[in-house]
């Protein structure tokens, strides 16, 4: 994990090897079916997604904490290249302090395997950097135990 500060906030970088297919990657990253599987770290669950895929589409995810808090994250698709890229725009419903956020995804072929690597820029504060840090490790523990092949 980078943290990097610039004039817009603070960005992080989370890069993970995930085994399988560049193409099975990319699909189960923007798929909303397959994001209710992985979209939420740790203990909650992912109650709704949706995923309109196309340049000026928008999605939606609601996260459901174990003690009954919802967290719901929304926004437009700025860039969609499959099965190279994706960049959205991501705006937290539950924080409204937290907005002018982008995600950058790509998704290199590395052998059989696909490197991942996201960022996630303007983020206001080094302590919702680290927030945001800790949420996408640990979507990307349930994304790689859900997408990677034995």
């Amino acid at each position: 994990m980078a943290v990097t500060t610039k004039a817009a906030g603070e960005t992080l970088e989370v890069r993970r090897t995930i085994n399988a297919p560049r193409q099975r990657v990319f699909d189960a990253w923007t798929n909303a079916e397959e994001m209710k599987k992985w979209a939420a770290p740790g203990p909650m669950t992912v109650v709704r997604a949706e995923s309109d895929l196309r340049v000026g589409g928008k999605y939606r995810i609601h996260m459901h904490a174990p003690n009954g808090h919802e967290h719901r994250a929304f926004g437009v698709y700025r860039v969609v290249d499959p099965p190279k890229k994706v960049v959205y725009t991501w705006t937290w419903a539950t924080l409204p302090d937290v907005t002018d956020t982008v995600v950058t995804v790509e998704f290199h072929e590395s052998g059989s395997a696909t490197e991942v690597v996201l960022r996630h820029e303007g983020l206001a504060t080094a302590a919702l950097c680290k927030s945001h840090e800790d949420g996408w490790v640990g979507c990307f523990d349930r994304f790689r135990a859900l997408v990677s092949t034995p």
